[in-house]
Formats: structure tokens, sequence, C-alpha cells
């Protein structure tokens, strides 16, 4: 048997391992529907402690950073040498699916697991990695885990409380295990300089790939964001007999400042310039609104991303400018809140191209894919380390009780990543 053909096998046989996986995860914080592991949660950490037993199996070094991320490494011959992590993040959405994240997590171990079958031991130490708090939503900061891993948590956000427990996320890191004073002195549990690659899996978020019937992607560029969660207006409650000319109608603002996005992001796609402007909360105050009443108070969040640093600061100043606009003539005041950024997250052409000529060798179709979303591998990227990412199949999009992927898929794509590991780290 070939090399390709060895490769090609060892992975397939990983079947059971990874249906197993995701089996005990899908006991980790199972609601109706879908399933709910908020950030630094006992359910987020569930299933941490399921892909560490599955990597104590596989006889790797099982440790837990001071921000509570789980790594599980395959010991290299030269452990001097810069490390490959592989991982993604364990934590879902409200209500989402068993596969955002996790996927790529079980796919790290299905590939270590592959190179132990092929009695393979690679120059430099290969790490997959389970990260914390990838969601966004349960404390509006993007990429918890990992930025706290390379001491680049944003300043305060260990202060900020999480959505629903109202505790601060240095409480919840303690309670989950982490050490939230080593992170507020400074330290980090990863050194950017001292990594030689981090690779990501995980499900495509929008059915592109669906569309093409092609079951793997391999990703082009990660979005930057700029956020801001809790914009409010304020203008005044009025009867709703009130003329226009005397209203100061907040929500009528909150809705020509949408407008105002939206136009600009049509003129940028319809010049083949890619973005997305997401105003996810969009509501007046439900203690005092009425169908007779002039809402007098309105609530937006906003997230704006792109592929390119300067189409996301032209899209921040189309918003401000909106805004400003906007308020001045409807006559009321608007409190933009707390501001959130990620950088964009751009794909090592090397790793890119090495992960294509595996795919190649292997025979697997992949097509080049724009990620929608965010991802931890754009903090990685951005703190100065070589990334890729690879996506897998998925009809019926993320952040929802109904994600979709065929194990087959998934076992594609970690074909190619162990296809690249062999070259780039066991002599070929």
């Amino acid at each position: 048997m070939d090399r390709v053909s060895a490769i090609d096998a060892a992975v397939r046989a990983q079947r059971g391992r990874v249906e197993a996986l995701f089996d005990e995860l899908a006991r980790c914080g199972r609601t109706d529907p879908g399933f709910t592991r908020p950030s630094y949660s006992p359910e987020e950490t569930g299933a941490h402690a399921i892909v560490a037993r599955c990597g104590a199996d596989l006889d790797l070094a099982i440790h837990r950073d001071i921000a509570a991320n789980t790594t599980m490494t395959l010991p290299g011959q030269d452990r001097s040498l810069p490390p490959i992590l592989i991982g993604s993040h364990l934590d879902t959405v409200a209500q989402g699916g068993n596969f955002d994240g996790a996927a790529g997590v079980v796919a790290g171990l299905a590939a270590v697991a592959a190179l132990r079958a092929l009695r393979l031991i690679p120059e430099r130490d290969i790490t997959v990695m389970g990260v914390r708090a990838e969601e966004s939503v349960w404390f509006q900061v993007s990429y918890i885990g990992s930025r706290a891993a390379l001491g680049a948590l944003p300043d305060g956000a260990l202060d900020v409380p999480r959505i629903d427990s109202g505790l601060s996320l240095a409480v919840h890191i303690a309670r989950e295990g982490g050490d939230p004073d080593a992170l507020r002195c400074g330290r980090s549990a990863l050194d950017a300089a001292a990594i030689h690659a981090f690779l990501e899996v995980h499900i495509e978020q929008a059915p592109s790939l669906e569309e093409a019937g092609i079951p793997v992607g391999l990703c082009t560029g990660i979005p930057g964001n700029v956020r801001y969660p809790d914009v409010r207006i304020v203008g005044r409650h009025d009867h709703v007999g009130t003329p226009r000319r005397f209203r100061r109608d907040a929500a009528m603002a909150g809705a020509e400042i949408a407008l105002a996005l939206d136009r600009v992001w049509a003129a940028h796609e319809a010049a083949g310039c890619p973005m997305a402007v997401t105003f996810g909360r969009f509501h007046t105050d439900t203690a005092v609104h009425g169908l007779t009443t002039v809402p007098g108070a309105f609530h937006f969040s906003l997230d704006m991303r792109a592929y390119a640093a300067e189409v996301l600061t032209e899209l921040e100043a189309a918003f401000l400018a909106a805004v400003k606009e906007v308020s001045e003539r409807r006559g009321v005041t608007v409190a933009l809140g707390s501001r959130a950024e990620a950088g964009v997250g751009v794909v090592s052409p090397r790793i890119r191209d090495g992960l294509a000529a595996a795919a190649d060798a292997l025979g697997i179709a992949i097509r080049p894919l724009g990620s929608p979303a965010s991802h931890d591998a754009a903090a990685f990227a951005k703190a100065g380390v070589p990334m890729a990412m690879l996506f897998v199949r998925n009809a019926n999009g993320s952040h929802n009780p109904d994600e979709a992927m065929a194990v087959d898929d998934l076992l594609d794509a970690v074909a190619i990543l162990t296809a690249w590991l062999v070259a780039e780290a066991c002599g070929g």
C-alpha cells in the first residue's frame, strides 16, 4: 500500500472514534432543541473532559492552561522545535448544534490517532487544542480562550459579566479551573513566535459546499469585525397622534441607521467586495412600548465584518456618519456603548497550498471558500502565527440545532489534514 492510501485507510479507521466522541459530546448541555454549552460553564467543562479522556487514550500529554483551555500533545522527536497546533472550540450558542467548533477538536484527535496507527513520530510536537469561549455571545468579547492563551485579552475583559449569570469572566474562569489572576497579570500560556502553525477544521456556516456538491472547503480568509453590542437611542415617548414634525422617534432613527448601512453593503456587494452587516438585536423598550406610543427608546446590536482592514474602517465610518446625520435630523441621542473588534484572519499561502496538494493526492474535491464567520484561527493569525482552515460541508448553517455534517465529509477533511501533517512534520 502506498503512503497516500495508507494515510486514507488510517483516517477512515477512525470512524468509530469520531462517532463515539460526538455521541458523548451530545450529552453535554443538551437542550430542547439543540445544545447549550455556555462559555466557561460546567457544560463546556464537561465537553473538555470528554476530549481529554480521548487524548489520554491516545497516550497524549494532557494539560489545562491558565485560561482553562485543554491541550493534548503528541510529543515530537525534537521537543525544542515550535509545535503545530490543531484546534477549535467546544462552547456553543444557546440552542446551537453539536458540530460548530467541536468538529475541529474531534478532527484533530482523529488526525493524531491516524498518525499513531501509522506508527509515525513527528519531528515536532503536534498539539490538539480544545479552546474555551469562542462564542462571543456570552461575554460580548471575541476569541476569549485563544486570546487569553496568547496574552491578548482586551483590557477590561476579565470584568465583563456573562449575559445569563451576571458574573464576571474572571469568576467564571476561576470556577472552571483557570487562573484569572495570572491572566490579569499579563501571563500567557502560548508564545505566538514559538508556534509553527495553527490549523482549524470547522463546519461551513452557509451551505456553499452543499450547493456545489463538494465535501471540503479551503479557507481563503477570515473576516475581521467591529462590534457595538449595546447601542441605545433616546428620543421622546409621545402620543400616537403626535404630528411627524414634533416627534423624536427613536425606532425610526434606528431603522434609518440600519437602512443606511444596508445601502453601503449592497453597493459593496455589487462591486464584488464581500462584507456583512448584522443588527442582531433591534427593538423598542419592552417595558414601555405599545400600540399607541411613539417609541422614545430603541436598542440594537451591530456586527460589521469584512475581509480587508481598510474596508472595515470604511464601513465603520459609514455607520458613524449615519448615526450623526440621523440623530441630528431626528432630534434623538445615540449612545454607542462599548466597542469591540477582531482583526482580519490572513491565511498562510504556504499551508493553504500544502493542504490543496494533499487533497489532490488523496483525490478529494475541494474549493476555495472565504469564511463568513469569525474563528479562533483569526486570533492566532493576528498574533503572527501561520494559519489555515478547512471547512466541512453543512447543509443547514450553524448556530442552530439542525447543523448537518456527514462523518464521511469530516473524515475527508481529516485525511487532508493528516496528509499535510505527514508531509510537514513526519518526513513526507
